[in-house]
């Protein structure tokens, strides 16, 4: 399971969502089993990615499980119930 994260480092929605996913994966036991990518759209590294999975709006989060999208919040702090039913059995 993969969470990608695409916003900027100046932007705090982008930085709450980021800190959300970290708390709750902590709170959850699950920070070894669920890895979290950042990618910073003010880079081209990060545009690049971003144009992959048609991100046009931060931040967007994209929950991935074996490859496949499962899940995908944009413009938004995802809700912790809202993720939770992907990551916890």
């Amino acid at each position: 399971m993969q969470i990608k994260i695409f916003g900027k480092k100046t932007c705090a929605k982008c930085q709450t969502t980021k800190n959300k996913f970290h708390f709750f994966l902590q709170k959850w036991n699950l920070s070894d089993k669920v890895a979290i990518s950042f990618y910073d759209m003010d880079t081209v590294d990060g545009l690049a990615e971003g144009a992959f999975y048609d991100v046009g709006e931060v931040p967007t989060s994209i929950l991935e499980k074996e490859g496949s999208e499962e899940a995908r919040w944009t413009g938004e702090v995802p809700k912790s119930e809202d993720f939770k039913k992907y990551l916890v059995p």
